[in-house]
Parts: structure tokens; sequence; C-alpha cells
């Protein structure tokens, strides 16, 4: 991607409010579904259901690696939306832990930016399903900033 093609887009996502801009230039995020909007706690993060999502067909259950990809792919675009960078930061490490069952139907995820220092951020991401209070994967990233 070339860099002052994603500088634009990011100053026009935050311009507009809209950090669905930002997943719209990563293929991933098209190839799995995955959307974004801002609401009353921040940026919210979905995954409708669809069917080449899913894992393992007879429980219906989404695949894990989409679940890990969302979670991952939502705390870069948190990272892109509210910092002040112009590159796409590198993942140093990612820690993911699957708590229940991502059945078939509409994931949502939310972010939150724990820690910045110099050049490492480090981002939690939490997945669930029919309630917030029953997540079914957590994540936590470290990006280091270019």
């Amino acid at each position: 991607m070339i860099e002052h093609e994603l500088k634009a887009t990011l100053i026009l996502a935050r311009s507009e409010s809209n950090p669905q801009k930002i997943l719209d230039l990563i293929p991933y995020s098209s190839f799995i579904g995955a959307q974004a909007k801002i609401d009353e706690s921040g940026v919210m993060y979905w995954l409708e259901r669809r069917p080449s999502n899913i894992g393992n067909p007879s429980l219906p259950a989404i695949h894990g690696g989409v679940i890990g990809g969302f979670l991952e792919l939502s705390a870069s675009i948190e990272l892109l939306y509210f910092l002040d960078v112009a590159s796409i930061p590198k993942v140093v490490d990612f820690s993911l832990d699957y708590l229940r069952p991502g059945r078939y139907k509409t994931i949502y995820a939310s972010c939150s930016l724990l820690r910045q220092g110099k050049r490492v951020v480090n981002v939690a991401a939490t997945a669930w399903q029919d309630d917030v209070s029953k997540p079914i994967a957590t994540a936590r990233c470290h990006f280091l900033l270019p």
C-alpha cells in the first residue's frame, strides 16, 4: 500500500468518524466481512455470520483462526484510528485466549489501548456474541510503532 494513500485515508476516517474507511484498505477485512463504526463507547467492530468463516460445520462454529484474525485486525484498526501514526505498525506479540465457542452468529469486539511507550503499544481486544459479559475470546497485542 502506498504510504500517502494510508495517510490520506487515516485523515479522512478520523475527520468523518468512520473507522470503516481504514478497514476497507485491508483485503483480509473484506474477505472475512469485518466492519467497524463509532458508538457511545468508542469503536465497535463486528463480524456478520458468513458460511466461509465456519470452521466446524457440525456445531456450526466460526473458525478459531477467523476469530483470532478478526481480533488482531480490530486491534490494528484501533491503534491506527486513535494514535497519530502514518504507517502500519508491526505486530511484536499476539496472545489469544479462546473462552467459548464462536457460534454461527454475529461476533462483536471492542478494544482498548492499554499502554503506549515510545515505540511499543499494548492493545487489549475482547470478542463476544450475545452478552458482552460472556466473551468468546480475548487478545493482547503488542505493536512496534514505526
